[in-house]
C-alpha cells in the first residue's frame, strides 16, 4: 500500500487538475488560479508555473516580505466513466513567494514552501508530514495511468469484466458495468456497479510491485489468467 505522503506526491506529479487557493482574492475565476505546470523541489516545495498577470502572482508581488499563505488543492478525477468520478484530493499548505528568473517569457514561478499536507483518496484520508512529503516517491506509473486505464476499460472489456470471479459472491451476481478506476505500482483497482445500482470496489494487488510498464504487462497478464482459470 502506498503511503499518504506517496499518493500525495503521485497526485502533485500527476495531470490532474489544480487549483491555488488565496485568502482575500474577489472576482477571480477559478481557471485564473490553475498553474500551467507544477513539480517539486529537492526540498519539498512546489514551484508553479502561472502567466505573468496572473491574479496568484500579482498576490504574491504585493505581499513582498510579508507571509503569504496559500493551499494548493489538487482534484483527482478518474479518466474513464464511472459512478462517483472523483477518486480523491490533496492540499498543500504553505508559504508563497515569487522565483524570479526560473520562467519563460510572460511567466513567473511560484514558490509554495510546503507546510502541511493532507490526502483524501481511495485509501482514505490522512494528513501528511512535510519530511515525509520531501522523501517520498510519486509512483512509477502515474504520467501513464490515465491512458493505460482508457486501454483497458476500451480494448480490455472483457478480461476486466472476468474479475467478477475473483471478487466471491458479491461478483457472481449480474453487474451492470465493471470498470477499472486505479492503477499503481501495486495493483489494480475495479468498480463494480451492480444492476440495482449499488456500487463497490475491488483491489486486485500484484504479487509484487511493478517499476515499469514491462513489468506492469506481465503482472496484468497473470490477473488476467488467474480470472479466467
Amino acid at each position: 500500500m502506498p503511503s499518504a505522503a506517496e499518493r500525495t506526491r503521485t497526485l502533485v506529479h500527476s495531470t490532474c487538475s489544480s487549483v491555488l487557493l488565496l485568502t482575500g482574492l474577489h472576482g477571480v475565476r477559478p481557471e485564473q488560479l490553475e498553474p500551467r505546470l507544477r513539480n517539486v523541489g529537492p526540498e519539498g516545495d512546489l514551484f508553479l508555473l502561472f502567466p505573468a498577470d496572473s491574479p496568484a502572482v500579482r498576490a504574491a508581488t504585493h505581499a513582498q516580505d510579508d507571509e503569504l499563505s496559500a493551499v494548493l488543492e489538487i482534484t483527482d478525477v478518474a479518466p474513464v466513466s464511472v459512478p462517483q468520478r472523483i477518486r480523491g484530493r490533496a492540499w498543500v499548505t504553505g508559504w508563497l513567494t515569487r522565483v524570479p528568473g526560473l520562467a519563460p517569457p510572460g511567466s513567473m514561478t511560484l514558490r509554495l514552501e510546503t507546510k502541511e499536507a493532507y490526502v483524501d483518496d481511495l485509501w482514505g484520508a490522512s494528513a501528511v508530514d512535510p519530511d515525509a512529503f520531501t522523501a517520498a516517491e510519486p509512483d512509477p506509473l502515474v504520467q501513464d495511468e490515465p491512458e493505460l486505464l482508457q486501454h483497458l476499460h476500451t480494448h480490455h472489456g472483457e478480461q476486466v469484466r472476468a474479475l467478477c470471479g475473483l471478487v466471491g459472491a458479491a461478483g457472481r451476481g449480474g453487474m451492470k458495468s465493471v470498470t477499472p478506476l486505479a492503477l499503481d505500482r501495486f495493483g489494480l483497482r475495479v468498480r463494480f456497479q451492480e444492476r440495482g445500482g449499488h456500487c463497490f470496489d475491488a483491489r486486485f494487488d500484484f504479487p509484487e510491485p511493478v517499476a515499469d510498464l514491462a513489468q506492469l504487462r506481465a503482472a496484468m497478464r497473470r490477473l488476467f489468467e488467474a480470472a479466467t482459470d
